[in-house]
Order: structure tokens, then C-alpha cells, then sequence
């Protein structure tokens, strides 16, 4: 299976404050969020991390988290060589071929890479503090509610389809060629 989540923010002791979190301690939010990702990933399952995995030692949280990791980088994510070699594929931005594609980056985009041919655009980084835009939206874990763990592909289709549409600038833009 395929998932995405975003900003889960191990060791940041200023996120449980900042977004909110409903754990009393750093640990305790570490510890939450690890049982979490693990109760629906599985050890084959690949999730695309749409950055700020950990303040610090991504080695040691990606070790302890079910699945193939890809992880796209966000402002948080500092690593060492040893840390960047834990994850599948380590980089800015990253495409998942599909029908459609799926664009994935750490911020959130108004276009992307063919926004007005249907491809979808995940983000996280804002923490459900922006609306979703065209066939955009946040992946992250504090958009989702008190679940707290990555999101399925069937999850994020079935979003997809309650969003409007490619509103995008581009596709004003097309339709007035038309």
C-alpha cells in the first residue's frame, strides 16, 4: 500500500504547543506518533513524508517506522549523511507516477507540473491552516485530526474527489485559448 503523511515533527519539543498536540510530553508524543504510523503501515507499505519528519535523529525514528520511507524535505529536516541514508529516496520535491500524478512537496503550491491536466499536489508544512486549492491539499498529521498517522493513497483519492477541481491560474488561462 501506498501512504503520505507530513510533519510529524519527532523531537520538536515546540510542536506540542505550536500545533497543538494532545500529549503532555515530548516522549509521549514520539511514542504516540510511532504507534500510530504503525498501527496502518506495514512493514511492505511505502509512505511519502512530505518533510519535517524530526527536529533530530531521523536515523533512529525512521529505524523504529513500518514501510519504505521517501521523504521529501522540509524546513525541519537537518540531516547527517548516516540520517539521509535511512530513508528510500531523500530530496525537494518528488513525483509519483500514476493515473494521475501525484506532485509532492514540503510547500504548498497554487500551480504544479501539469495542475491544469488533473495531476494532484500534496503538501504539508502549514499544519491544516490553508485550504485545499484546486487539487491540492494537506497531507500533514495535525490536518488530519486526533488520527495522527499517515494517510492511505484510497484515502487521499477519496478526497481528491471532493475537491472542485484544477481552479489553478493555468487553467483560466487555457480555457480563455480555447
Amino acid at each position: 500500500m501506498i501512504f503520505f503523511t507530513s510533519d510529524t515533527h519527532f523531537d520538536h519539543r515546540n510542536i506540542l504547543l505550536y500545533a497543538k498536540r494532545p500529549w503532555a510530553t515530548l516522549e509521549e508524543m514520539n511514542e504516540g506518533l510511532i504507534a500510530n504510523w504503525n498501527a496502518v503501515v506495514g512493514k511492505g507499505d511505502t509512505v511519502y513524508h512530505l518533510g519535517d519528519f524530526a527536529f533530530k535523529r531521523h536515523a533512529y525514528f525512521a529505524s523504529r517506522l513500518n514501510g519504505q520511507i521517501v521523504l521529501i524535505e522540509g524546513s525541519h529536516d537537518n540531516m547527517t549523511a548516516k540520517d539521509r541514508k535511512s530513508f528510500a529516496w531523500v530530496g525537494p520535491m518528488h513525483v509519483v507516477h500514476g493515473d494521475p500524478d501525484i506532485i509532492l512537496c514540503h510547500y504548498a503550491m497554487r500551480v504544479w507540473p501539469r495542475s491544469h491536466y488533473g495531476t494532484w499536489h500534496l503538501f504539508g508544512h502549514s499544519h491544516g491552516n490553508l485550504p485545499p486549492w484546486g487539487k491540492s491539499f494537506d497531507v500533514g498529521v495535525d490536518a488530519w485530526g486526533l488520527g495522527y498517522a499517515p494517510l492511505s493513497l484510497a484515502t487521499v483519492a477519496r478526497e481528491m474527489e471532493q475537491l472542485n477541481g484544477a481552479e489553478s491560474l493555468d487553467k483560466r488561462y487555457i480555457e480563455e485559448e480555447q
